[in-house]
């Protein structure tokens, strides 16, 4: 018994701080399980005065022996009913209690467990017990240690190699980071002194064709007025009779100043705006606006229910609109904002400052338009007038029969799309004068144009294939 009661003592001795404290959290309830052999039931109370004196000899085995008569004197336990205040011996039957109660959790004497209250209950001897409930402790005891060895592994060994895999990656991550950043600064760099180097020859080819008409234009400047000069001279200082021999002089004369011609303005005199376009810079500048931390959208945009045509329905949302198969029987009232024979709808938020964007869902339409126009574009009639794309009122990306095609005042461009977009973005930069049609999942810029507006732009949306929505 001597030599459990070290065994018990030395491994309790190794358990770490961090040990007890799981098995004061965690751990109680197993441990508790194990000491009492799962005879308590769930949601039964063990009465404090009960624990003393069934784990009197538990306790001993851990540290200290069992509490003398003296000392148990000193407890007072009214729950039990059982144990007297003065000496461990049974009030009922004044014998030793020499036997432990399994059903009821107590210790009892011999006569209580073959006549008395725990008759027929589950009833050991007290020595056999503490013998269990010690080779029990000592086996939670040797799991704690090895469960702190685990720890201690887990601590020194795992963290310590995550740390060292943390550091690894977050130096490989942030050599990415830089390498990116890198490549991307240096073609850039490229990209811009290309550029540059393309607008400057661009300037200096108008800058040559400006000296080269003030020359040509300064020329027959000088030569014009000569003869006017001349011909003035002869109208006033010639007599009548020479005057008239001279015809065929002033013939000549006349001739050679109508020689000189008209001048005229043309686009040899301006500077090419495509020397500035540059894919790249397009597809870097798009995608800091479209990815970057201030990147921009249109929560409140609708489509303007005024504006819709009647070939048309617009859900209650005022965010999808649907082509009808069949026309209406009945008109919506007239409204001078309202297309009445093209499925035209305009947006409601119009766009004259700052940068602005939008998502359309487009994945269930064969057939649509989306785009910009004025606000003065033509609602009326069946004529080009009203017509997405076909006017100098509106700059339009149609999908008809497969093909994606981009359309302004008449002129189609073919757009070549690898995949079919399941959602179209649009990009109005104010400040650079830029429409830009993207794809939101890739951001691949599928057509951009730069040139002045004169007025402020509206969101403009066509359908003849069943539906497309508004998303943001």
């Amino acid at each position: 018994m001597m030599a459990e009661e070290e065994l018990a003592t030395c491994h309790l001795s190794t358990c770490c701080p961090a040990a007890e404290e799981a098995s004061n959290s965690r751990e109680v309830e197993p441990i508790f399980s194990a000491l009492t052999g799962g005879m308590t039931a769930a949601g039964d109370t063990v009465s404090a005065g009960t624990w003393r004196g069934g784990g009197g000899g538990g306790s001993s085995g851990c540290a200290s022996p069992s509490p003398s008569p003296t000392a148990a004197a000193a407890e007072t336990d009214t729950e039990s009913g059982i144990f007297s205040v003065e000496s461990e011996v049974c009030v009922e039957h004044e014998s030793e209690l020499d036997r432990f109660c399994g059903t009821e959790q107590k210790l009892v004497c011999s006569r209580c467990a073959t006549a008395g209250p725990c008759r027929g209950h589950t009833v050991t001897p007290l020595a056999s017990r503490v013998t269990a409930v010690r080779n029990q402790l000592v086996d939670v005891c040797e799991k704690m240690q090895l469960q702190a060895l685990r720890i201690d592994k887990f601590i020194e060994q795992t963290l310590e190699a995550k740390k060292q895999k943390l550091q690894a990656a977050a130096s490989r991550a942030r050599e990415q980071v830089l390498a990116q950043v890198s490549a991307t600064r240096e073609a850039l760099e490229r990209e811009e002194q290309r550029a540059l180097e393309e607008v400057q020859r661009e300037q200096e080819r108008v800058e040559q064709c400006l000296l080269t008409q003030r020359a040509h234009w300064g020329q027959a400047l000088t030569s014009l007025s000569q003869t006017r000069a001349r011909l003035v001279h002869t109208l006033t200082h010639t007599a009548d009779a020479q005057l008239v021999t001279s015809v065929q002089e002033i013939a000549e004369r006349v001739e050679e100043a109508e020689g000189v011609g008209e001048p005229c303005d043309t686009e040899q005199l301006n500077l090419n705006p495509a020397c500035a376009d540059s894919k790249l810079l397009r597809g870097l500048w798009a995608t800091a606006l479209l990815l970057g931390p201030n990147a921009y959208g249109s929560p409140l945009l609708k489509f303007d229910e005024r504006t819709v045509s009647p070939l048309l329905s617009l859900s209650d949302d005022l965010r999808t609109l649907t082509f009808l198969q069949k026309k209406p029987r009945h008109s919506p009232p007239y409204d001078p904002s309202r297309f009445d024979s093209w499925p035209n709808a305009l947006g409601s938020l119009p766009v004259s400052s700052g940068t602005h964007s939008w998502v359309v869902d487009v994945g269930q339409s064969g057939a649509f338009k989306v785009g910009v126009c004025y606000a003065s574009l033509e609602r009326k009639g069946s004529g080009n007038e009203a017509r997405l794309g076909y006017n100098a009122q509106s700059w339009a990306l149609s999908r008809y029969d497969d093909e994606y095609s981009y359309c302004h005042a008449g002129k189609k461009v073919p757009l070549q799309v690898v995949r079919r977009p399941q959602r179209i973005g649009l990009l109005v930069d104010w400040p650079c004068q830029t429409l830009l049609f993207y794809e939101p999942d890739s951001c691949a810029v599928l057509y951009a144009v730069t040139q002045h507006f004169s007025d402020p732009l509206l969101p403009a949306f066509a359908v003849t294939d069943r539906s497309i929505t508004i998303l943001h």
